[in-house]
């Protein structure tokens, strides 16, 4: 008999080695997905009051486990306990959301033809594969599943090798709130057995959420297949700071965009590009905000920053600050690895960003700003978008009117945000262009991604 592979997590804080799972097999992964689609011809029956007091129940089981499931987040990837709650609490109210706005997203709408009866109306697609990052290990996978859900639609996750008990903890939560036995699956799966699962003939769509490399990845697999894809792919975000900008208010938001979950974050800010005449100040005010950033146990309260996922995503960060410097940037603060257990890193800015450093052309998934000079707005600008990435942007300026018109009209992105650092939101639609991917999630946008928009024409 041969013996399973098992898949083991190791504590980021400590370096220890933590609980094993046994993986599924290529063909077990087939056999799962045949059963959710044949919960989702079932389901897809059923009414959105129906689906709707079970989503509801969905959010309450997760507040009921907000502590544990934070503690899993914690010991399986080293979010702070206090950013693990607050994840939690998210995904609740996204799973309140779409249970309230669901029939109204997906309603039927009347096309006046000038006689026949016309209308759009939307239908679910099928089974939807899900392949999600580890640092949001339970947002990312509520963010697709309750739209996808609520749409009629079956699931399988497919979540990182360094999280698989929140992978299965968040199955649990749809079996507890009495979804079909099936409907929402996870599978256990090695990364070279994905393009199979996606040729199955079960599977419908394709949703991933990860770096570019593996965006081409699915994206191929999924195009060979003509299967539709959605792609949340890498960021790096860059936040203007104009002229006119509070400079103490522009750090503290700097500072917030560039910290949350330790910097690794597709939309977290990592370039800050400012006007001449503003550097020095701005520079000043940002070390003061980010000192607050202290490295500490994540499962202590008030711990700011917590270690990185793994020490190999340390070391890759610290390479990148390494080779920023020696093509010409310079440390403000930070940039040293700790003499300590775990995989830790501190807050880290780095000045005199220029074009050919990894901080300026890179994605750097850690607590590592860039501070980039520009001439004037125009040419800041024109920093934001030399970019291969166009996920998130901001402006910070005391010019509310002028700050809309760049955010909206002049900055390649897919979201832009003036005096506020950008996050995701169940309201807003959420995603990117370039090489941050195509597609949305959240809002009426995101539930329209994964239905079969449907012309029916009935004449008489």
């Amino acid at each position: 008999m041969v013996e399973k592979p098992q898949i083991m997590t190791t504590d980021p804080a400590t370096g220890k080695l933590g609980r094993s799972y046994v993986a599924h097999s290529a063909q077990e992964a087939h056999d799962i997905a045949g059963t959710v689609q044949a919960a989702f011809l079932e389901w897809r029956k059923e009414s959105f009051l129906h689906r709707a007091e079970l989503m509801k129940r969905a959010a309450r089981i997760l507040r009921e486990r907000r502590d544990r499931y934070a503690a899993l987040m914690t010991d399986e990837m080293g979010k702070t306990l206090d950013e693990g709650r607050t994840e939690i609490e998210k995904c609740a109210s996204h799973c309140d959301y779409f249970a309230e706005q669901a029939e109204g997203f997906l309603a039927r709408e009347m096309i006046d033809m000038g006689g026949p009866r016309a209308f759009v109306t939307y239908n679910p697609l099928g089974v939807v594969l899900a392949i999600m990052p580890w640092n949001f290990p339970f947002w990312q996978c509520i963010r697709f599943a309750a739209p996808a859900l609520m749409a009629g639609n079956g699931a399988v996750l497919k979540h990182a090798s360094n999280v698989p008990g929140c992978a299965l903890a968040i199955e649990e939560v749809f079996h507890d709130a009495g979804f079909p036995e099936n409907l929402f699956r996870t599978v256990l799966l090695p990364s070279r057995d994905i393009n199979a699962l996606i040729e199955s003939d079960a599977i419908a769509a394709v949703t991933l959420t990860g770096s570019v490399a593996a965006g081409r990845a699915v994206a191929a697999a999924a195009g060979g297949a003509l299967k539709k894809t959605v792609l949340e792919l890498g960021g790096s975000d860059a936040y203007l700071v104009l002229g006119d900008a509070d400079v103490k208010a522009a750090a503290q938001i700097a500072a917030t965009a560039r910290m949350v979950n330790g910097g690794q974050s597709c939309i977290a800010g990592k370039r800050f590009i400012v006007i001449s005449e503003l550097r020095e100040a701005f520079e000043s005010a940002f070390v003061e905000a980010m000192k607050v950033y202290e490295m500490g146990d994540p499962r202590k309260e008030g711990t700011k920053l917590g270690p990185m996922q793994s020490m190999q995503a340390r070391d890759g960060i610290h390479e990148q600050v390494e080779k920023s410097v020696a093509a010409g940037a310079r440390i403000l603060i930070g940039g040293k690895i700790p003499d300590r257990p775990g995989a830790y890193y501190p807050a880290t800015i780095l000045t005199d960003v220029k074009a050919g450093q990894p901080a300026h052309d890179e994605e750097v998934f850690g607590p590592v700003a860039a501070i980039i000079e520009a001439l004037d707005e125009e040419d800041a600008i024109r920093i934001a978008n030399a970019s291969e990435f166009g996920l998130g942007s901001g402006v910070l300026t005391r010019d509310l009117v002028r700050g809309e018109q760049i955010a909206a009209e002049r900055l390649e992105a897919g979201m832009s945000f003036v005096n506020v650092n950008v996050r995701s939101d169940p309201r807003l639609p959420f995603g990117g262009v370039k090489h941050s991917g195509y597609g949305r999630e959240c809002g009426r946008f995101g539930i329209h991604e994964f239905v079969n928009i449907k012309t029916v024409l009935v004449h008489s």
